[in-house]
């Protein structure tokens, strides 16, 4: 039987990742994380959320392990599974597992978007109990010290059939993360994608314009991670309004007609 692995990534940083804060939340993480609170992070896509992860476990100090949730995850991806070996079958523990037996802060990324009965392994280490039952090997493993539970989400894409439901949410301290302000977005877009301060106040600008349609039928609006592609592109030669419909308007649509009112915008912020 085959089965789909967690996408993951283990990072342990030598120096700490550029973070511009928006206003209180690496205050309000770092006491979730003293008083071993598990954190819930809601926030539209590419506006920090794993950013400020990384973020914060590098100025904890404390190895993270991050987790790309999607719908074939299972609860088994997470906490692991026995394999059969030349040796025979031995177990092999999941990426969950492997943070709560090191004191790691395990980062599950869109968290909604794995399959239900993973909610049910969370639960444990939630709450007070800050413990990990694996039933097929019989262990119930105490979180080592360090240990910190973190998921994230996007309201946007939340339905009825994929949202946490009211038993898991309740386990969690929320912060609420949105698109930073203009000017917290324009040392991002700076210091990210390396380009000066009047390329800079175009594209949040551009943001800003794009931010405010709502005619268009668009699933997710300009985010601050395209604002910093596009950015690069520009640092690295590209010209400012080709950067902008292939990292902007073409990542966002595959409609013509969207594509050419959101043109239009970039030609008009952008005054080329």
């Amino acid at each position: 039987m085959t089965h789909s692995p967690a996408p993951e990534q283990t990072t342990a940083h030598s120096s700490t990742p550029y973070y511009a804060e928006h206003g209180g939340e690496a205050a309000l993480f770092e006491h979730a994380f003293r008083q071993k609170l598990p954190v819930l992070i809601k926030g539209p896509t590419g506006c920090g959320k794993t950013r400020f992860v990384e973020h914060m476990a590098a100025r904890l100090g404390r190895p993270l392990i991050t987790v790309s949730c999607h719908d074939d995850l299972s609860a088994s991806d997470l906490v692991g599974r026995h394999l059969l070996s030349e040796a025979g079958t031995t177990w092999s523990d999941g990426p969950l597992t492997r943070a709560v037996r090191q004191g790691a802060i395990c980062y599950l990324d869109e968290v909604v978007e794995a399959r239900k009965d993973t909610t049910v392994v969370l639960h444990p280490l939630a709450d007070d109990r800050r413990v990990l039952p694996i039933e097929r090997t019989g262990e119930q493993i105490t979180a080592a010290e360090g240990f910190m539970l973190v998921v994230s989400y996007n309201p946007g894409y939340q339905n009825i059939l994929k949202g946490l439901k009211p038993s898991t949410r309740q386990r969690f301290i929320a912060l609420n993360f949105d698109y930073p302000r203009p000017e917290i977005e324009l040392l991002i877009v700076q210091h990210e994608a390396g380009v000066d301060a009047t390329t800079a106040q175009k594209l949040v600008a551009l943001a800003q314009a794009l931010r405010r349609l709502t005619e268009q039928d668009l699933e997710e609006t300009v985010s601050t991670r395209l604002l910093v592609m596009a950015g690069r592109l520009t640092a690295s030669g590209i010209a400012l309004r080709t950067a902008c419909q292939a990292a902007i308007v073409d990542a966002l649509t595959d409609d013509a007609d969207t594509a050419s009112a959101l043109a239009e915008v970039v030609a008009a912020v952008l005054g080329e």
